[in-house]
């Protein structure tokens, strides 16, 4: 009985916390996005759609896909996404401010969102996490809020909210409508072969945004 009402009470934090970061995003200032594009990093060998929405100070590996229609917001602070990280369609990656701070404060010390590599993040998921270990994957409407680490091998399963402030421990999976947790015994495989798949058929159907030159993988943290 306990369990149940501490999983519809994280399930309300997380359905509040969403409608805080949609609010966000509809206050913010329209010349972001013109300026924030200045500040884009994208490694050699990543594969970015010109039609995703990136702003801010934002540095994506190589080997990186992000679909179109996908949006990275760094916000709050810069966002460093490692190398093999798949990003799909309507996927939001957003380092944005706590509930308390208002965008336009003073004095508001800017935190560095940090994701590992061989990330999945499926349609239509939010992610909020500041840090997020390998191989995680994050299925479709899928909400991990802003005090939730990642570690590496988690899977948050489609339409879950977790929005504790909890370090969630390896391999751990998060299923069903009560947010139901078990531990696996192996890690997700990375998609290896869905990245080179992709790799080679969107630059054919879609204009890409310009990556820098040379070997420029974001350091990992």
């Amino acid at each position: 009985m306990t369990s149940s009402i501490a999983h519809t009470h994280h399930r309300s934090q997380a359905a509040q916390s969403s409608s805080d970061v949609i609010e966000r995003l509809k206050m913010a200032d329209p010349s972001a996005k013109q300026t924030g594009q200045k500040s884009v990093k994208i490694a050699a060998g990543a594969v970015v759609c010109v039609e995703s929405d990136i702003r801010g100070d934002v540095t994506i590996g190589a080997r990186t896909v992000v679909h179109p229609k996908a949006r990275i917001l760094a916000d709050a602070g810069p966002i460093v996404i490692g190398e093999g990280n798949l990003i799909e369609e309507q996927a939001l990656i957003i380092n944005s401010y706590p509930e308390n701070i208002l965008p336009d404060a003073e004095d508001v010390e800017p935190k560095t969102m940090s994701i590992g590599i061989n990330n999945v993040f499926e349609v239509g998921c939010v992610s909020q996490a500041l840090k997020m270990g390998d191989n995680n994957v994050i299925e479709s409407k899928a909400e991990v809020g802003r005090n939730v680490i990642l570690s590496s091998g988690c899977i948050v399963g489609a339409c879950c909210q977790v929005n504790t402030c909890e370090v969630i421990p390896e391999n751990t999976v998060i299923y069903g409508s009560e947010c139901l947790r078990r531990v696996q015994t192996e890690r997700p495989q990375p998609q290896t072969l869905q990245l080179d798949f992709l790799m080679k058929i969107l630059p054919n159907y879609h204009h890409l945004k310009k990556t820098v030159k040379g070997n420029s993988t974001p350091a990992r943290s």
